[in-house]
């Protein structure tokens, strides 16, 4: 039981959940690109690009962020 409050409280793993015309990401490294109707950044892994139309920043903290907009393709680059 510690062992999974630990990991509860440390939770560094990478998510990416898909709402109605909004995706909440948690646990990435950086924003690469922030355009209308692109928005690029990196995992631990990956580069992942999200595209659609409207995109913008809802929420923004130090290693989660929260997109709006019309979401159109998700790409996912292995580096």
């Amino acid at each position: 039981m510690l062992n999974e409050l630990n990991r509860f409280i440390k939770d560094d793993e990478f998510s990416l959940t898909i709402y109605n015309n909004q995706i909440h990401i948690k646990n990435y490294l950086r924003i690469i690109s922030l355009e209308n109707n692109f928005i690029s950044f990196k995992t631990t892994n990956n580069k992942i690009t999200i595209h659609g139309n409207n995109l913008s920043l809802k929420k923004l903290v130090i290693d989660e962020m929260l997109i709006e907009g019309k979401v159109s393709k998700i790409e996912v680059q292995n580096d």
